[in-house]
């Protein structure tokens, strides 16, 4: 696994008040298991092992955790 990169704060904020909010995002994932485009509802952000990760719910009701820096806006 690569080095993990710090994301904007502006991303990192947009993320959190997705989650308040339960508002649900396009991002695309650049590494990981999903690969491409997703729809995701953001449920939490939380920090371990050195990286930032996001806890998300897909449409079909999939949990995923996926580092930060693997997200595009």
């Amino acid at each position: 696994m690569s080095a993990y990169r710090s994301i904007a704060c502006s991303d990192h904020e947009r993320l959190e008040l997705a989650a308040l909010r339960r508002q649900w995002l396009e991002v695309t994932l650049t590494a990981g298991d999903q690969v491409g485009r997703q729809r995701m509802l953001p449920l939490d952000v939380a920090t371990r092992d050195g990286a930032e990760w996001l806890l998300a719910e897909t449409e079909s009701g999939e949990r995923l955790t996926v580092r930060l820096d693997w997200l595009q806006f």
